[in-house]
Order: C-alpha cells, then structure tokens, then sequence
C-alpha cells in the first residue's frame, strides 16, 4: 500500500539527464552584405485598428557562423507604432499649430538587461530627436487646437550580451563609455524614424514629403573584407564589426534634400578629415532613401487595400 503523504519514486531506475554543449565557442558574425548593401525591411501599416495610424517595422538578424544549441539566435530590431490624433481639451489654449509629442519606450523583455517602467535618459533622448524629425516633416499648421500623440515601443533591440550598456551612462573617469549599445541605438534611432513615418502616413496627416532615416559607420576595412584603411558601410550592425569609428544617423527628406535630423558619433575626422564627415553623412542619407522606398511601398500596398475593400462592398 502506498504513502498518499509523499512522493513515491519511479519503479525503475532513472538517470542524469545530460544536455547536449558545444565545444566550440561561437564567432560573431561577420558581414557578407556589400557595403552599400541594407537588410531587407519588414514594414506593415494600420496593424492597430483603433489608432489613427500605426506601423511594425522588423529588421532581420544577422546570421551566426556556427550555430550552436547552447546559444541564441542573435537579436533582430522589433518596433512598433501608432498614433493618435484628437482634438485638445477645452482647457488647453488655443494653438493655431499641430502640438506633436513622441514617446519611445523600451519593453521590458527588449534588451538582455531588464528595462524599468519608468523612461531613463536614452528613451527621452530617442523620443526627443524622433520628435525633431517629424516636426520639419508635417504641415503643422492644416491641424489647429489638435495633438498627435505617437508611441513608439521597441519590442526587441539589437543589443546583446551583459555588457550593453545604456545611453547616457559613464565609465569611472567620466567620460562616456562606447560600447555596442552605443552603435546599437543609432540604428535604433533609424529605425524609430522610419516606423514613426509609417505611421503618420498611414494616419493621414499633410507632411512635405515622407521622411525616412538612414545610419551609415566609418568601419576598419580589413574587419569588411579589404586589406587596411577605412570605408563607410550603410546600415551596420555592431556585431559585424570588431570596431566602429564613427557613426551617422539622418532623418532625410530624398524630394527636397533636406535633413531634419542629423547625429554623429564618433571622430570622423581622424579618418578623412572634412570630407570623411561628408561622406559618412551622405552614405547615411543614402540608406534614408533605400527605406524611403519601404516605407512609400507599404503605404501604397494599404491604401491599395482598403481600396479593392471598398470595391467589394
């Protein structure tokens, strides 16, 4: 008769599971895109119904040399957007002009270190350079006493590794530390843009022309294929790089060659001199245009849509 009290065992012998390991640790990836090559871009608009507008904007991972099953697929960049136009309160005074607030929060499951609920310094500072994109892109003043509120959560980040760090911080001797998550949200900034235009887009607010961001690195060349020197690679992932000199993020407008916001990191420079920043910053306005043509894609594909839905009633 048994013990109803306590777990009984197994009538037979069992033993030690074992785990399978690897016994070669994994080499990052290297690039095997051109250097005026970018990722293939998932865009999907008006995926919130109940928002004025809303986007998805995913970037693929990049590939592991040796795949392992004691390691992880590298991160991808997930982002996410909508926006919300309503009138103002009564309460509020009269504004002849659009009142447009950007918020960018992280999830907390979006980078290997868990993320507060509270925004820090690096989501404040993303949410205030996406907000100065937009505001030399829409035509403020065709929506008076109104607000566009557009939230931008990013579900997954290209960070990897206990080592990244966030925006803002400081090493013991006060100078900022460049880590890979310093690189890492420039492309993350890039990404904010072109989601954030998706889904002003597909709301349907008056803009000039359809911004677009576009981030370009100053890389070694013998860490890209060459055989010393430096180059400029578009839409670089820091993982692909044993070191990154320098870095540009742009929100560009490819119709009127204008640029509503521009970031550089780095010391360009010490590379090229003047005209190293010129060329990094024109490679990055060169990758703004190849998602200009995303994002310019998947508005016609939705506006094509809700078309032959109309058709069909």
């Amino acid at each position: 008769m048994s013990d109803r009290r306590r777990i009984n065992p197994p009538p037979g012998g069992t033993s030690a599971p074992v785990y399978a390991s690897s016994t070669a640790s994994p080499l990052p990836p290297t690039r095997t895109r051109r250097p005026d090559e970018l990722r293939k871009i998932f865009l999907k608009t008006h995926i919130t119904p109940s928002a004025t507008g809303s986007a998805y904007l995913e970037l693929p991972p990049s590939p592991s040399p040796t795949p392992s099953l004691s390691h992880s697929q590298s991160p991808s960049l997930k982002l996410t957007a909508t926006a919300h136009l309503a009138p103002l309160p009564r309460s509020a005074p009269f504004t002849p002009n659009l009142l447009v607030s950007v918020h960018v929060k992280f999830a907390p499951f979006a980078s290997p270190i868990r993320r507060g609920y509270i925004r820090d310094a690096g989501e404040r500072e993303l949410s205030v350079r996406v907000e100065n994109a937009l505001r030399g892109v829409i035509i403020a003043e065709r929506w008076p006493k109104m607000g566009l509120d557009l939230s931008i959560v990013v579900l997954e980040g290209e960070e990897e590794g206990p080592a990244a760090i966030q925006v803002g911080e400081k090493d013991a001797g006060g100078a900022a530390r460049k880590t890979e998550a310093w690189w890492a949200t420039m492309t993350m900034l890039a990404g904010c843009v072109n989601v954030a235009a998706a889904a002003v887009v597909d709301a349907g607010i008056d803009c000039v022309d359809a911004v677009a961001g576009g981030v370009a690195a100053m890389v070694p060349a013998n860490t890209a294929g060459g055989k010393g020197g430096v180059e400029v690679v578009l839409d670089p992932v820091p993982r692909e790089h044993g070191d990154i000199i320098a870095a540009a993020v742009v929100a560009y407008l490819p119709t009127r060659d204008e640029i509503t916001e521009l970031w550089v990191r780095g010391d360009p420079r010490a590379a090229g001199g003047e005209k190293g920043l010129e060329d990094l910053v024109d490679a990055a306005a060169s990758a703004a245009v190849g998602a200009r043509t995303v994002i310019l894609e998947a508005a016609r594909e939705e506006v094509q849509g809700r078309v032959e839905a109309t058709e069909g009633v």
